[in-house]
């Protein structure tokens, strides 16, 4: 696993697994207000997300959606999921939860979101 230690989550380190925290430190709210909190909450975000395992994204997720599913800006929701695609480019139930969060965010994103679907119907129906 790796463990290296991160600035800018709520003051404090936190190891790169903390993805949990990360995540939560990019929807926007009254404690990390101001623009250089956000950048570093982005910072701090994008590096974690990229080194986590698809398992741990999904969990967060997951979980962030059932409290409050608006909460996670679009982009950082696309760049999780694109992360767990790429780890599991085979993985049907994957490419549909994808398509189905990006189709949530359309227009901009639908031919993105239709693409995951097609690939997902083209694995099952090989499969």
């Amino acid at each position: 696993m790796i463990e290296r230690m991160l600035p800018g989550l709520e003051g404090e380190q936190h190891s790169m697994t903390d993805l949990g925290a990360a995540a939560r430190n990019v929807i926007p709210n009254d404690d990390n207000a101001g623009h250089r909190a956000m950048i570093d909450a982005i910072r701090t975000y994008v590096e974690v997300v990229t080194f986590a395992p698809a398992d741990e994204i999904l969990r967060v997720l997951r979980e962030i959606a059932d409290e409050d599913w608006m909460a996670m800006p679009p982009w950082a929701r696309n760049l999780a999921y694109r992360l767990v695609c790429l780890q599991r480019p085979d993985d049907v139930s994957v490419l549909r939860e994808a398509s189905a969060d990006l189709l949530s965010f359309g227009p901009d994103w639908d031919r993105h979101a239709h693409e995951l679907r097609d690939r997902a119907d083209r694995i099952e129906a090989r499969g």
